[in-house]
């Protein structure tokens, strides 16, 4: 580990003034000190942040809830609002990490953790997400735990997050505050595909800090689960998992909203195979429809090209769950 200035902020104002070119912002810190061990991250500065008033769990006005920036993967997956109105994010916090890392690591961090790719793992390895323009060590090495979608001549690393995976499918809303003053973007439009640019990840700016994510008024009708496919039962990455909130009518999806981790460079969301499934019967056919949908531009890799068929087999066991647990008994 590289030598680095380390700073504690008092106020989110403080966090900001104390920010430099290539600094980083530290709370559990689950996966920054790690990636500074390896020598992967080396930032001149650490500003620590856990002193920051953005820890709390709230309703919001319109009956929706904010999850601030700093409250504890543990915390929210226990919290009362979450266990009854939002259990899918319960369940995917709970499959993560361990009990102790669930107690550090933090939402806000959670929205940033970075790939598990070993090659971006490794300085030895040439890596355009770590250093951009080397060249892409994955391409055509081991490539198990890594993406088929969304994937780009330059890069193809999975993002890791099981917390992140949920927060789409649930349509969640992140709070950013820079120095130009506030902003919220939707999480659809906060996660980047690599292209050419693998090094970019999100659409936070230097020196901006994620505060909050608000997630919409739940539907008392919404049936919801998370379905995570792993090589072992705990402390693993998800090969393939898949989050599911759907709601019925008269035997039918009424809305259904499908997110996917494990197999894209972002949490993957299908909009088409969202749609596939509106106003249709939840059936073995319709299922498999909106699976190969999902799964219709898949890029893998030698080592993956099983992951194809897992994650089809994902989505469409969870959309079944779903089914299964709708209160109205839909076949």
């Amino acid at each position: 580990m590289k030598t680095f200035d380390f700073t504690r902020a008092a106020t989110v104002e403080d966090a900001l003034r104390q920010h430099v070119s290539g600094a980083k912002f530290v709370a559990g810190g689950t996966t920054l000190i790690d990636l500074m061990k390896l020598n992967v991250e080396a930032p001149p500065k650490v500003v620590d942040i856990n002193r920051l008033p953005l820890g709390d769990i709230a309703r919001t006005e319109g009956g929706g809830l904010r999850i601030g920036a700093l409250a504890r993967n543990a915390d929210v997956a226990y919290h009362p609002d979450v266990a009854r109105d939002y259990p899918v994010l319960a369940q995917a916090l709970l499959s993560g990490a361990s009990a102790q890392l669930r107690n550090m690591a933090t939402t806000g961090g959670n929205l940033l953790q970075r790939t598990r790719c070993v090659y971006f793992r490794d300085p030895a390895y040439a890596c355009n997400k770590r250093s951009p323009k080397s060249g892409c060590s994955a391409i055509g090495g081991f490539s198990r735990n890594l993406a088929i979608l969304g994937t780009s001549d330059d890069c193809i690393a999975s993002n890791p997050s099981d917390q992140n995976v949920v927060f789409t499918a649930l349509e969640a809303t992140i709070q950013i505050l820079g120095t130009q003053g506030e902003r919220s973007v939707a999480i659809d439009d906060f996660f980047l595909l690599p292209r050419n640019t693998p090094d970019r990840e999100t659409t936070l700016e230097a020196g901006e800090l994620i505060t909050s994510v608000t997630l919409p008024p739940p539907s008392p009708r919404a049936r919801s689960t998370y379905l995570k496919l792993r090589d072992r039962a705990s402390y693993e990455f998800a090969l393939a998992s898949a989050a599911v909130v759907a709601t019925f009518n008269d035997g039918a999806f009424e809305r259904v909203r499908i997110a996917m981790g494990g197999i894209g460079t972002k949490p993957w969301r299908s909009v088409e195979a969202e749609s596939a499934l509106q106003g249709v019967a939840p059936t073995a056919q319709s299922l498999e429809i909106a699976a190969e949908i999902m799964l219709r531009d898949a890029r893998p890799q030698p080592d993956n090209e099983f992951k194809v068929e897992l994650a089809k087999r994902c989505v469409m066991h969870a959309l079944s769950l779903v089914i299964q647990n709708d209160s109205r008994g839909y076949p």
